[in-house]
């Protein structure tokens, strides 16, 4: 395949990171895209997951105000 060389030089940057083949990369990175369903979590739902703390914006942004002053 070709592709521009900047394009390549992500990939070549990519793949030295993993210690693998530019074209191992290419292999896993094209078999992921063919796997993927397209759908995806819906991202209220990964942000929920994540447990970060949460507040009422009012409350939120009194607790950042007071740790200014």
């Amino acid at each position: 395949m070709l592709i521009p060389e900047l394009l390549e030089a992500r990939v070549r940057k990519a793949s030295e990171r993993r210690r693998i083949s530019q074209g191992e990369w290419v292999r896993r990175a094209i078999e992921r895209a063919l796997t993927d369903d397209g759908t995806t979590e819906d991202p209220l739902s990964q942000l929920a997951g994540l447990g970060a703390p949460t507040a009422d914006i009012g409350q939120m942004l009194a607790e950042i105000e007071a740790g200014r002053s």
